[in-house]
């Protein structure tokens, strides 16, 4: 390689960049220019995000504070209800048993309130998102993009803007998250709401209905199984997230995972990833059955 880039010009061999005082002045302007915005509505980004704060922590202690028992007995009924399936229910119990014996139990409820929190908030925004881009190409066209670049971009590189505005902590982190987690809640609401059948709308038109009308009792209840698939999706991602969101504060599962790996605890990075998982599968089986049990149900209406 080095003989033939002797006969030949430089500026085939080496390729043309952008001379380093160019960059480095490039650089420190963006760096001022974003350290200039968080000076100067530091106090406000603080007040905007303080109610996150507080339903996140309301959330922790109320899990975490809760008896162990109450807590497995709301979440065998919540399985039981949502999927009707013994199987899925007796796994949970036994997951969830197992987790509180090897002493994970604490840091499994500050997890599961991180999921949540960042999958409650992921539906008020990924719906509303999802049913403008269903009825706007415009929007859809517009937002698209944005989901592209969020679904792609390597997860690690969401935490630099969020550490840069919000600091370190557990706010960040489910920023973070929820950044991660909205693309597939936005795509499948508007996927859900594209695919209703135009002739149940042409009825519905038929029998006078308003947009809101056919939007409230049409659209969102045939859409709604694939909306549920959007929401599992987003609690899986939620979960996949926690451990990289570890690094700036999250605690719970995700942190332990991060301490092991830093220190070679094999056991403990194990039992760890093991809650987690247990913990996502536990979400995944329910949310799938849910899911099957809205589309059979949704067969049986509309023939």
């Amino acid at each position: 390689m080095a003989s033939i880039c002797s006969v030949l010009p430089a500026l085939l061999c080496k390729f043309p960049a952008i001379d380093e005082s160019t960059i480095r002045l490039a650089r420190k302007t963006v760096d001022d220019g974003f350290k200039g915005f968080v000076r100067s509505y530091g106090n406000a980004i603080d007040t905007v995000v303080q109610p996150l704060q507080w339903f996140l922590n309301y959330l922790e202690s109320l899990f975490v504070g809760s008896p162990w028992i109450v807590i497995l007995a709301l979440m065998i009924a919540v399985v039981y209800f949502g999927s009707r399936n013994i199987a899925i229910t007796i796994g949970t119990a036994l997951s969830m048993i197992f987790i509180g014996l090897v002493g994970l139990w604490n840091d499994t409820m500050i997890t599961l309130a991180m999921v949540t929190v960042c999958t409650l908030i992921s539906i008020l925004i990924g719906i509303p998102i999802g049913i403008l881009m269903a009825r706007s190409d415009r929007v859809q066209a517009f937002v698209n993009p944005a989901l592209d670049v969020m679904q792609t971009m390597p997860s690690f590189v969401y935490l630099i803007p969020v550490v840069m505005v919000f600091g370190i902590g557990k706010v960040p982190g489910l920023i973070a998250v929820v950044i991660y987690a909205v693309p597939p809640m936005i795509r499948l609401t508007n996927l859900g709401i594209r695919l209703v059948d135009k002739e149940v709308l042409e009825a519905a038109d038929a029998f006078g209905s308003s947009g809101w009308q056919k939007l409230k009792n049409v659209q969102m209840p045939l859409a709604l199984p694939t909306i549920m698939a959007g929401i599992n999706q987003t609690i899986m991602m939620s979960l996949a997230m926690v451990v990289v969101a570890s690094m700036i504060g999250v605690g719970g599962l995700g942190k332990n995972v991060l301490q092991a790996i830093a220190n070679q605890f094999f056991t403990v990075g194990f039992l760890n990833g093991f809650a987690l998982v247990g913990i996502a599968i536990i979400f995944d089986r329910t949310s799938q059955a849910f899911g099957k049990r809205l589309q059979k149900h949704s067969e049986v209406i509309h023939g």
